[in-house]
């Protein structure tokens, strides 16, 4: 599940008293006093044991707890071995999880073809909840536990601060889920952690130099930089040297006064700052603040006189965004590598100065600490589901605010670890409109990896919602439309997943939709969906019911995806725009083709850091627009397929480190707040066992 929005209840249904170790105990109808018990078969097409789901289904934690305490978790070194991961490339973690090498893994496996990538989506999600993560998980679980294919499925890392809020994790749920659950959603292996220290250095050090340029003359500055150390320059300053024009060789007294001042002298224009603190928790009190009120955060101004002239309190207005929308978040998920990723968080412009010139984080020097904080958090974490198929999770943008998809090293390496006949299944953020759309336009782009096809998640009660249903309100009774048969409400509904349909067959790409079973929902309803599906292009449209039957609930749907990537060609594949363009048609490009906008409008903000992007040589990075979730418009409350409307660009971020450019459109904010009560109110611990309880 994404991070955001609302995470729904299942209804649980009634049955019989089942085991999850595999013994089923049904009552007859005639003596309730007399039960048949009937022995499932012991082991799936893998060799574990199969999975026994209990009705009615527990709620995730439990799941989760159940399948370790009852099944038990299959030794992480023995998941990475029959995943083709050798002894020497894991590192274990814990006894549940482990972080994999790259380079000897990827070295080792260089020759191998690289497996069928699928991508799975969804509609716009609801309050009623869509289950994209969830049939993510399934998916993998059918094609590896029922199919007996070669499998991964690579996820992102929640962020705690959805966690806690109002949305849940995004390990799935029911009985196709990643275990331990408490673990993947908390903390997982610090990637996070580590992003937000390395971002904050950054922060710390671009404010710390203003402080100092503020406050010293040019020869000060250079003295404290190179001269009073003794040292010669050390790497990061010689790259700026040649950005400058000097010479790198030379020592740090040769250089002249001109280039000592060139050098030293960063020159902020403070206006040009995009650069943001982070955390992860949801705050909206953090939005907007203003730093350097200290008591000794004053300054004498440079060039004033101690004595004529006052001191000046340093302050700036600034703010928090949230630890996943961090442009290093981003550049942990696009990196290709160790050597990539140092070069990505070195070339990540923070602001111009008062020429126009970008400023790095290798300007400011801060570039080689951040690869250092960043070097075990782009080694992918290795997990199992509930049937013990394998899954990397790794890096958690939300797709809202940031580009909505795992790592491509995850993903590179699954590819090549299942081979040629196998299968990977990684998850894009939120609606297939943002996450779906910068897969293909700007991962896909990054990594050259060219999918087969994208699995489009719809359930028959987000449809009605889309269609013209009541509202939803947590913890209130859902209204009829949604409990009983309405197929009028599921077709109008069907409008949005069409657009979706219509959107990725402009990819070049095979669409399945699955459709994840609800309880309430009738044959009818779901066959409405199936037929407006097949009528809107969809290679196939397929029930499924993985949340309550694991692997084998998705069954169909793992033999349609089979049956897609087997009919699909990667030749077809195919991007939206071409990065040529200027950045107003690429934005113009998204809004028409993705969202059926009429058209863009800027803000002069906006309007001028089109103009700063492209004259400093930024104008050819693809586009990553930052938008409501839950509507093709900036509208959150138009469902369906809204028509007449434009889309506000209020301003434009460059993520130049990363390889895009953030355009932020409506009112969409980049941390967001805690509602009345919280999901933290549920969420303890057994002080007896350390077991978490009341998470999910």
């Amino acid at each position: 599940m994404d991070p955001s929005g609302v995470a729904p209840i299942r209804e649980r249904e009634p049955s019989g008293i089942s085991t999850t170790l595999g013994i089923e105990i049904s009552l007859s109808e005639a003596d309730n006093n007399s039960a048949v018990i009937t022995v499932a078969d012991t082991t799936n097409s893998n060799g574990h044991p199969t999975l026994q789901p209990k009705k009615p289904v527990p709620s995730d934690i439990e799941i989760s707890q159940d399948i370790v305490r009852e099944v038990g978790l299959l030794p992480i070194q023995t998941v990475a071995n029959e995943a083709g991961i050798l002894d020497d490339e894991v590192i274990p973690w814990g006894i549940a999880k482990a972080k994999v090498q790259l380079n000897s893994t990827l070295k080792r496996l260089a020759d191998t073809p690289d497996g069928n990538y699928i991508v799975c989506t969804g509609i716009n999600p609801t309050p009623l909840g869509e289950g994209k993560s969830t049939t993510t998980i399934g998916l993998a679980q059918a094609l590896g536990a029922i199919l007996n294919k070669k499998c991964f499925a690579c996820i992102r890392q929640p962020s705690q601060g959805p966690t806690f809020g109002i949305k849940g994790g995004a390990a799935g749920g029911g009985y196709a889920q990643v275990v331990p659950m408490e673990e993947f959603n908390l903390h997982l292996t610090g990637d996070i952690h580590a992003i937000t220290a390395a971002n904050n250095l950054l922060a710390a050090a671009l404010d710390t130099r203003m402080f100092h340029e503020d406050s010293q003359s040019d020869e000060a500055l250079y003295n404290r930089l190179c001269l009073l150390n003794g040292k010669p320059f050390p790497p990061i300053m010689k790259k700026r040297l040649v950005k400058l024009g000097i010479d790198p060789n030379r020592a740090p007294e040769d250089l002249t006064s001109e280039e000592r001042s060139k050098f030293a002298r960063l020159d902020f224009d403070k206006s040009t700052i995009t650069w943001q603190r982070v955390l992860d928790t949801c705050d909206r009190h953090l939005r907007n603040v203003t730093i350097g009120k200290g008591r000794n955060e004053t300054i004498q101004p440079r060039g004033t006189v101690k004595g004529e002239t006052p001191r000046e309190q340093h302050t700036r207005e600034t703010g928090f965004d949230i630890t996943v929308a961090s442009e290093i978040m981003a550049v942990l998920a696009l990196a290709k590598d160790l050597p990539d990723m140092r070069e990505k968080l070195g070339n990540m412009v923070v602001g111009y100065s008062k020429a126009g010139e970008p400023i790095t984080a290798d300007d400011l020097g801060c570039g080689g600490a951040l690869a250092v904080l960043m070097k075990d958090a782009l080694l992918p974490t290795l997990m199992q589901t509930v049937e013990r198929t394998p899954v990397l999770v790794h890096a958690g943008p939300f797709a809202n605010i940031a580009i909505g998809n795992s790592s491509i090293v995850a993903d590179r390496l699954a590819l090549k670890l299942v081979g040629e006949d196998g299968y990977v299944v990684t998850e894009a953020g939120f609606g297939a409109d943002i996450g779906m759309e910068k897969f293909f336009n700007i991962k896909c782009r990054e990594s050259g990896l060219k999918p087969k096809c994208a699995v489009i998640v719809a359930t028959v009660r987000a449809l009605k919602m889309h269609g013209g249903g009541p509202p939803v309100s947590a913890g209130r009774p859902l209204a009829t439309e949604y409990t009983e048969e309405n197929i009028p409400l599921v077709t109008a509904g069907c409008c949005n997943l069409v657009k979706h349909i219509e959107n990725a067959k402009k990819f070049g790409v095979e669409v399945v939709v699955g459709i994840n079973q609800f309880k309430s929902d009738t044959a009818a309803e779901m066959e409405a969906i199936r037929t407006a599906s097949l009528a809107a292009g969809a290679f196939d449209a397929v029930v499924s019911n993985h949340w309550a039957e694991g692997g084998k609930g998705a069954e169909a749907l793992g033999r349609a995806v089979v049956a897609a990537c087997e009919a699909s060609k990667v030749e077809n594949f195919r991007y939206l725009y071409d990065l040529e363009l200027p950045i107003r048609a690429k934005i113009e490009t998204i809004s028409k083709e993705i969202y059926g906008a009429d058209g863009v409008d800027f803000s002069e903000l906006a309007e001028q850091q089109m103009a700063q992007y492209e004259s400093s040589g930024f104008g050819n990075l693809p586009i990553c627009i930052a938008k409501t979730q839950y509507s093709f418009s900036c509208d959150a409350k138009a469902k369906g397929v809204p028509t007449g409307f434009r889309i506000f660009v209020r301003e434009i971020r460059s993520c130049v480190g990363a390889g895009f450019l953030y355009p932020i459109c409506g009112d969409i904010m980049t941390i967001p707040g805690l509602p009345t009560r919280p999901g933290f109110y549920d969420v303890d611990i057994d002080v007896e066992t350390g077991q978490v309880i009341g998470l999910f």
